[in-house]
């Protein structure tokens, strides 16, 4: 028989139980976190800890004894964590817990210890861990203890799973966690300004577990090709001055459908309280009887700016952003935006929707006291491999966005924190 290096897994219930952490350094800073998620009762040993450690302890989340570990220091604990940077330390931690039956991890040698932490992460309520180990007998070109090959197939299990095809094997027959099986209602989900990749985890999740996807063209449409074949997908588009799905029908769409026992996805781009007419939809759930979650998103508002290179606030040069919707062009009878008192502002307004009225919010500005020459930038189509920037000044930006043929969706960015735009990162 072979002798095996391969460690045994198990699930600890650490649950209001003792776990000894001897080091307060940033391997500590990446552990305690799950620890105490897990309801341990953690004790720090460590003269120094980093900032994030300090907080903890100063928060009551962990026990903090401030000095050097010393033989004794293990009594009563069921794990224990050796992750100091002093090898001696170390070794006299894992002989202590040797002595006294407790299982314990050496983060500096992971062979030393009695115990490893795998790779691990949470799906749908399950724990995945991928942890490194070799037979003796094969070569050590198998990888052996390798912490970052296991980390990595970790996540490339996690990337699989969450790509929708986890929800799909959750969908086989005979699986006890059925995801079509979830509790009829709706789920407003933000789905960030267009790249798939900027969903929230939680918002991916939900999508896939929809039976019901009502979507229009400003969420990551993408996504849609990775839902089963039997998720209706309903197109609720509003084209500016265009072809739309009235908003009273939108919001019976998302009643009816919850009453007829499904679960019901609002796939809406940025966030759905940022000019998403979301607390509309949860209003027609709630007075309906339907159970309604809003899921945030990255609202395209910060979002776009900050991936075209543009801060929205910069030392020195704005320390306020402010968010409008130039749907409605100055001085329309209906419009709720006071252009005059924007025009006193120093800092950075960002305008959603303004496109067709980019000409006359430029003039109102101007004429209230903006500077002529106050840097303007219109990123069309942001987070998108089509995403276009046209840069002007207030004076100038109209005339240039209709020369580079300018369309809607778009983010207008006015101040000073144009002239930070820096290359997009690779």
């Amino acid at each position: 028989m072979p002798q095996v290096d391969t460690p045994y897994l198990a699930g600890l219930d650490l649950r209001d139980r003792r776990v000894v952490v001897v080091g307060g350094g940033t391997v500590a800073q990446r552990r305690l976190p799950t620890l105490l998620d897990v309801g341990a009762l953690v004790e720090l040993v460590s003269p120094e800890a980093t900032p994030a450690v300090e907080g903890m302890a100063q928060a009551g989340e962990l026990r903090w004894h401030q000095r050097r570990y010393a033989d004794g220091d293990l009594a009563d604990a069921w794990y224990v964590l050796a992750l100091t940077d002093d090898v001696e330390v170390n070794a006299a931690i894992v002989a202590e817990a040797t002595r006294r039956r407790i299982f314990c991890v050496r983060a500096d040698d992971g062979t030393a210890g009695t115990a490893s932490t795998p790779a691990s992460a949470e799906w749908h309520g399950l724990r995945i861990a991928v942890a490194s180990g070799q037979i003796a007998r094969r070569p050590p070109s198998d990888g052996g203890h390798d912490p970052l090959r296991a980390a990595s197939v970790r996540d490339g299990v996690l990337t699989w799973l969450r790509s929708g095809a986890g929800e799909r094997l959750l969908d086989q027959p005979g699986s006890r966690s059925r995801s079509r099986t979830t509790v009829p209602g709706v789920a407003l989900v933000g789905g960030g300004p267009g790249d798939p990749e900027l969903i929230t985890v939680r918002g991916r999740r939900l999508l896939g577990q929809a039976d019901v996807v009502v979507a229009d063209r400003l969420g990551p449409r993408s996504l849609l090709d990775e839902l089963g074949p039997d998720v209706e997908i309903i197109d609720a588009t509003k084209l500016p001055r265009g072809r739309f799905m009235a908003q009273e029908a939108i919001n019976a769409c998302l009643v009816e459908n919850a009453r007829a026992g499904k679960f019901v996805v609002r796939l809406k781009g940025g966030d759905p309280y940022v000019f998403g007419r979301g607390s509309e939809e949860v209003e027609a759930c709630v007075a309906a009887g339907v159970p309604v979650t809003v899921v945030p998103g990255l609202s395209s508002a910060i979002a776009v700016p900050a991936l075209a290179g543009i801060p929205l606030t910069h030392r020195g040069v704005a320390h306020e952003a402010v968010v409008v919707s130039g749907h409605l062009a100055p001085g329309h009878p209906e419009s709720m935006v006071d252009w005059t008192a924007l025009a006193r502002l120093s800092g950075t307004i960002v305008i959603l929707m303004g496109v067709q009225n980019l000409g006359d919010i430029a003039a109102v500005l101007s004429e209230h006291g903006r500077a002529a020459d106050t840097p303007v930038a219109v990123i069309q189509d942001g987070s998108m491999p089509a995403e276009k920037v046209t840069v002007g000044t207030l004076e100038t930006i109209a005339e240039v966005a209709a020369q580079a043929d300018v369309r809607p969706p778009a983010i207008i960015v006015i101040g000073g924190v144009v002239g930070q735009l820096t290359p997009h990162l690779p």
